[in-house]
């Protein structure tokens, strides 16, 4: 089996939309007939599968969540007959609900091939050293790397979850060229390097592939400064253990989708209404190639944006933007919506004031009220107290004017906040 990147990164869009159709239109006739869940979704809205004879009629089928995948434990949401499933890989839901998924012969040949195309778009080569330093159990997210890198002809060390200690070991042994990890793993491998001593020059590591995380562009340059490599992203939905929806190239302006597999859309999560390109909402996935276990118009949950131009590393495939926030991690207050980490980057612009903050909700009579407690500077704190109050009402100002939020905002000492042990950024009195 050779790698078929090529074929599908320069299809001209008239020929990807002639592929698509064929491919979803073969999903919907296998889901309506082998599943439940779809056919009576399907039956309620008075779809049949001869009506999808275009793309522009992908929105008028029903969407997929994870309650519904949930609800249809274990093999409820399975397409083909459990003979026919040569593998099964477990994950679970935003509540520790167990979520089984199962692969067919061509399934895992379609999660290979993705894999290995992942691989190349960050510039792996056979001679490659590859250090999968990702899950090789139920969930199995290093199984499809290590049979991607080995397509590719890349010597693969399947480091799984061991110590980051005795992987930098390893590393610097094997002469290891490529890591393949979470970015959380990356940060601790950079605490193993400066504990140990061992010399980055000892290192032959090139190049890093992160999955299974969201990370800030300031932790891609700090893992990047302090292990000298480049950092490619790469994305699928949390509860999904494989292939891999879309990934980076080299030049790192968005995750090239991978479009001959999945068909994406952004909708309003709060209409379910498609929006146009390049404006922000939830990513709806649709499988199009995927036997045993199909998924129509799956909601991630994660907001992005999508990009069709043409990106200058040559692929034709659409771009996703990082995903930077989740629909459950929406905030809303008095009507409006808006997300922590919002707060944080205001907070990060305005000097004296800490990112460390926490967020309590409550309601007075028919109010929604936000106080903010935030951690300043020691100068600041015990600084005359004109400078205290000048800062405290300057948050408050950039809070209003760029989220339209009236709140009341605390500064308190640096490390006086989640001492407690729930550690909650936000506490919502409003739910109890």
């Amino acid at each position: 089996m050779s790698v078929e990147s090529s074929r599908f990164d320069s299809i001209t869009r008239e020929e990807l939309e002639q592929l698509q159709l064929e491919r979803l239109q073969a999903t919907v006739n296998r889901a309506y007939r082998s599943v439940t869940f779809y056919r009576e979704a399907f039956d309620k809205a008075g779809i049949i599968p001869e009506d999808i004879d275009s793309l522009s009629k992908l929105s008028t089928l029903p969407f997929t969540s994870r309650e519904t995948i949930i609800e249809n434990y274990p093999y409820g949401m399975f397409a083909v007959p459990l003979r026919e499933v040569v593998r099964l890989h477990c994950t679970t839901g935003p509540q520790g609900e167990p979520i089984v998924i199962g692969y067919t012969r061509n399934d895992i040949d379609h999660w290979t091939q993705i894999s290995a195309r992942v691989l190349q778009a960050a510039g792996v080569e056979k001679d490659d050293v590859v250090q999968i330093c990702l899950d090789y159990g139920l969930f199995g997210e290093g199984l499809g790397f290590h049979y991607g890198a080995e397509l590719i002809g890349a010597s693969v060390i399947p480091g799984s979850d061991t110590d980051p200690k005795r992987q930098l070991l390893i590393m610097r042994d094997y002469r290891s060229t490529i890591l393949l990890s979470t970015p959380s793993f990356a940060l601790k491998l950079i605490a193993a390097v400066k504990e140990s001593g061992i010399s980055l020059a000892s290192l032959q590591l090139r190049g890093g592939i992160f999955t299974g995380e969201p990370f800030s562009e300031t932790t891609r340059l700090k893992i990047e400064e302090e292990l000298k490599i480049k950092v490619i992203n790469s994305y699928s939905p949390p509860e999904i253990p494989g292939p891999k929806i879309a990934t980076e190239c080299e030049r790192k302006n968005g995750l090239h989708i991978f479009e001959d597999q999945f068909i994406p859309e952004i909708i309003d999560p709060q209409t379910g209404k498609v929006l146009p390109p390049g404006k922000e909402g939830e990513l709806v996935i649709t499988t199009i190639a995927k036997e045993a276990f199909p998924l129509i118009r799956y909601r991630t949950g994660d907001l992005t944006a999508l990009d069709f131009s043409t990106c200058s590393c040559g692929r034709n495939l659409v771009r996703m933007r990082n995903v930077a926030e989740r629909t459950d991690n929406m905030i809303i207050v008095n009507g409006v919506g808006f997300f922590p980490t919002q707060i944080g980057n205001i907070l990060a612009k305005i000097e004296g004031a800490e990112p460390r903050f926490q967020l309590i909700i409550d309601r007075e009579g028919t109010q929604d009220v936000m106080d903010i407690m935030v951690e300043v500077s020691e100068s600041i704190f015990f600084d005359e107290m004109r400078r205290f109050h000048e800062l405290k009402k300057r948050i408050e100002e950039q809070i209003y004017q760029i989220l339209g939020i009236n709140v009341r905002v605390k500064l308190v000492e640096k490390r006086s906040l989640f001492q407690e042990k729930s550690g909650k950024i936000v506490v919502d009195k409003r739910l109890k």
